[in-house]
């Protein structure tokens, strides 16, 4: 009984306070000026046709764009919204993952032939837009149930994004009739946004990034007090709390009981439609500048980082936390996927260029080089549902009776972020995050063009040089991110030496910059180890190691002591390597436990995670995690 008063004086409330709200805007007139998406924020994208990567990572950006996004069948995405008869399942989500892959890719790499599909993508999901403004594919009666909500949100990114390319007046129509036509469904004394759908209503509440998106694009006030009123009833006791809990540091995956069903409302664990929320409070920080929305964010991703993502740089099982980071070294089904992956990078770039902290840029290096790179197949024309630390490679299942599922589609969203990533500027200077054959051009302060080319063959080598040539001699700052695993980098101007490398921050070159002016970085590549419940790691630079089969160097699982030294490995370079591999490594390691028949060390066989198993047959069965012999005169227990 006293739930039930708490619920209906808080529903009283906060109907007065959404009309008393939407009153506001009315008086103050909808055409009020658009707050841009970049507002306070520390660091800024530049434009993705001013950036060039080249080498391995810029071959899979390239053969991702021809040979998944260039190729993606746009009838087949538009086909399910032509039938309004569904009730449970997600094929709407697909064309708004795709459309903004290629909008990203045609900024990227701009050609006739992607510029003219997008158009087409967008002109025939328009014709299926309904006349109260519905574009979707559920009945009438099954509205806001299961994953309508959902897709509608990913329709509503997918809109704005061509709308920023385009400026195009009709496209940005469609997108308010659709957010206006939701408004008429969820509200005050309509049906609350937290209690549709699955996952205690996350999924459904995610649609607020692109209500604050809206609202900048538009400078009408009532899609920002929709997005308000959905952040109101994340905290009532039916909501998710993300604020609450994330403010009181209770871990993600704690924040609520176990589950009685697992794909349920009740389930509020599920780790992609959390940040996917987050994303959205995010944007609406920029907005509101209220502190407590930044708090909950970073809190959050600090406690995904500590607790939840692994050496690869992901996490989940069966899509949900689970204090995967501890658990990491155990045979778990589901894990990594590549949905999660992709968020994960898209919620820490979006944190990087709100507060310019490099430990984002780090999370960011590390999701990309291992997790993303290896869920995508030899020619990036698919993507893994899941991506285990030990196995053998599969693609995911076909979902929703399409020929796609939810990670084919996402991966290449997560692709496209690099170009995003790599270079950015700020009021006064220039931030290089991605070490790689690059070239950009970026402008500061506003007047000057600078031109950034960077050479090298990172990470299999150690070293980078980055030329700074701007168009006419200027002082500015060139600020380049220090990994946090680089204990021992050195940097030099024009050949003298930089004072101050700390790792895990950005170094600030400040100085008159004229043509010829260069800096060279030499990283710490040895190789590390990592340790974790009697298992063992090998880590190169940003790299993560993995045993794989096709070396024939024994058993992938078998038992055995890494060679190290104060943690540090001996790793030498594999002059010749099974085809497909980017890089391996040989190192020593001490076998068996049977220390009395033990003839010496035996070289073991190493490559890169992203390369381990990529034959995506059981002939390149693979292993990250090696398990080693308990030492029991070490007390390794502690009791």
């Amino acid at each position: 009984m006293a739930l039930g008063t708490i619920n209906i004086k808080h529903s009283i409330y906060m109907t007065f306070r959404f009309n008393f709200l939407m009153l506001i805007s009315v008086l103050a007139g909808i055409n009020q000026k658009c707050i841009g998406r970049s507002f306070g924020d520390s660091l800024n994208y530049i434009s993705l046709d001013k950036i060039d990567i080249g080498g391995h990572l810029g071959n899979k950006i390239d053969w991702c764009i021809q040979n998944r996004i260039v190729e993606q069948s746009v009838d087949e995405l538009i086909e399910p919204f032509n039938y309004k008869n569904e009730t449970r399942w997600w094929q709407t989500e697909f064309w708004g993952k795709w459309i903004t892959s290629a909008i990203s890719a045609y900024q990227y790499q701009p050609t006739v032939a992607l510029k003219e599909k997008i158009d087409l993508a967008v002109k025939k999901l328009l014709q299926t837009q309904m006349p109260d403004g519905y574009i979707g594919n559920y009945a009438d009666a099954a509205h806001l149930q299961q994953w309508d909500i959902w897709g509608r949100k990913y329709v509503l990114l997918g809109l704005l994004s061509y709308f920023d390319l385009t400026k195009d007046k009709n496209t940005l129509q469609a997108a308010r009739k659709l957010a206006d036509h939701l408004m008429t469904e969820i509200g005050p004394l309509k049906k609350n946004i937290v209690e549709t759908g699955n996952f205690r209503g996350m999924p459904s509440s995610s649609i607020l990034e692109p209500m604050v998106l809206l609202y900048n694009r538009t400078g009408d006030r009532k899609y920002l007090d929709f997005a308000t009123y959905i952040v109101d009833q994340w905290e009532t006791p039916r909501g998710p709390q993300l604020i609450s809990k994330a403010l009181n540091d209770i871990p993600v995956a704690q924040r609520f009981p176990m589950p009685k069903s697992w794909w349920s409302w009740d389930n509020g664990s599920k780790a992609y439609e959390m940040m996917s929320c987050y994303e959205g409070l995010l944007e609406l920080y920029r907005v509101t500048k209220e502190p407590s929305y930044l708090k909950a964010v970073e809190n959050s991703v600090k406690n995904i980082l500590l607790t939840e993502i692994n050496i690869a740089g992901s996490g989940s099982s069966f899509e949900c936390w689970y204090h995967g980071a501890a658990r990491q070294t155990l045979p778990t089904y589901h894990t990594m996927e590549t949905c999660v992956t992709v968020t994960w990078m898209k919620l820490c770039l979006s944190l990087l260029q709100t507060t310019g902290d490099p430990l984002y840029a780090d999370a960011i290096e590390q999701s990309a080089y291992n997790a993303l790179l290896s869920s995508i197949t030899p020619d990036a024309s698919s993507f893994s549902k899941y991506s285990p630390m030990e196995g053998i490679r599969s693609l995911g299942e076909d979902q929703c009776g399409m020929n796609i599922n939810c990670c084919t589609a996402n991966g290449p969203r997560g692709m496209m972020l690099i170009p995003k990533f790599a270079v950015q500027s700020s009021s006064d200077g220039v931030y290089i995050n991605l070490f790689a054959n690059l070239h950009s051009r970026v402008s500061v302060n506003d007047h000057v063009s600078v031109r950034i080319e960077q050479s090298t063959n990172y990470p299999v080598t150690a070293s980078t040089e980055i030329k700074i040539t701007p168009d006419t001699e200027a002082s500015f700052t060139v600020y380049i991110r220090i990994p946090s695993w680089s204990k021992l980098t050195t940097v030099k101007v024009n050949e003298i030496i930089v004072e101050q490398v700390i790792p895990g921050q950005y170094l600030p070159i400040t100085r008159k910059w004229r043509r010829g002016d260069h800096i060279v970085v030499n990283f710490d590549m040895r190789g590390r180890l990592a340790d974790s419940e009697f298992h063992a790691a090998v880590l190169r630079g940003p790299i993560v190691l993995a045993r794989d089969s096709r070396f024939h160097d024994g058993y992938v699982d078998e038992v055995g002591l890494v060679m190290n030294q104060d943690g540090f490995v001996d790793l030498l370079p594999v002059p010749t390597q099974p085809e497909g591999m980017w890089m391996s490594y040989s190192t020593k390691m001490r076998k068996g436990t049977n220390l009395e028949i033990n003839d010496g060390d035996e070289t073991i066989l190493l490559c890169d995670y992203s390369s381990a198993g990529n034959t995506w047959t059981a002939d390149s069965r693979y292993k990250v995690w090696l398990p080693y012999p308990v030492n029991m005169m070490k007390n390794p227990f502690k009791d």
